[in-house]
């Protein structure tokens, strides 16, 4: 599998992903704002909120109603220790001139959603996207400064100055193209690994019911 990545590439999966799926996404958020506010349920509609990288890197047009698949709860241990870790990792890398907490934050980046689609524990996946992004730092960090500012900024600041409900469908638009964008990121460093899952993952799987 090839791991290069090309800016081009990346700004072309996201914005065809992004808009095949924008209905479902900004569905996704709706129904995760929504009910936000219920214990227990709000920690799995979280995880799935945090994997939609992963959802969206199968290719596949996703349904909002997913992120309240039960299965994502069992990650919820590996979920909440790994971004413990990596919070404290960024934070403390972060006092030596800010530019070491970005390397360790894009370093860690995967982490959640090899957690999630590959089944991986905390410890596993933050080595596993230790190493998916070596080598590739710099291009993931030129991507997203070269999208926040070309894609994201620069457009919306002219397109408000036109008409403030434009620049706000952009800023919608340039959002999901950016989820996805970073499930091509992913779908091209981790494919490859294999999964520890022994059933289908909440991507495919069948909706369960609810388990305390």
């Amino acid at each position: 599998m090839s791991k290069e990545l090309k800016f081009a590439d990346i700004v072309s999966y996201g914005f065809k992903t992004g808009i095949k799926n924008l209905p479902s996404l900004l569905g996704c958020v709706v129904l995760w704002v929504l009910t936000f506010w219920i214990p227990y349920v709000n920690v799995g509609t979280t995880i799935a909120i945090a994997s939609l990288p992963a959802m969206l890197s199968k290719g596949k047009t996703i349904s909002p109603l997913q992120i309240f698949d039960s299965s994502y709860r069992k990650y919820m241990g590996e979920f909440f220790l790994a971004n413990g870790f990596k919070n404290m990792m960024i934070s403390a890398a972060a006092l030596f001139m800010i530019i070491p907490g970005i390397i360790v934050a894009i370093s860690y980046s995967l982490t959640t959603l090899i957690i999630v689609d590959k089944g991986k524990s905390a410890s596993e996946a933050l080595k596993l996207s230790l190493d998916a992004t070596d080598g590739h730092k710099a291009v993931i960090f030129g991507w997203y400064v070269l999208f926040s500012i070309v894609v994201i900024c620069i457009p919306f600041w002219l397109l408000a100055k036109l008409w403030m409900p434009l620049a706000t469908v952009w800023m919608i638009v340039a959002s999901v193209a950016g989820i996805a964008a970073q499930g091509y990121i992913y779908k091209q460093l981790v494919e490859d690994i294999p999964s520890d899952l022994e059933d289908a993952t909440p991507e495919t799987a069948e909706p369960s019911e609810a388990t305390a």
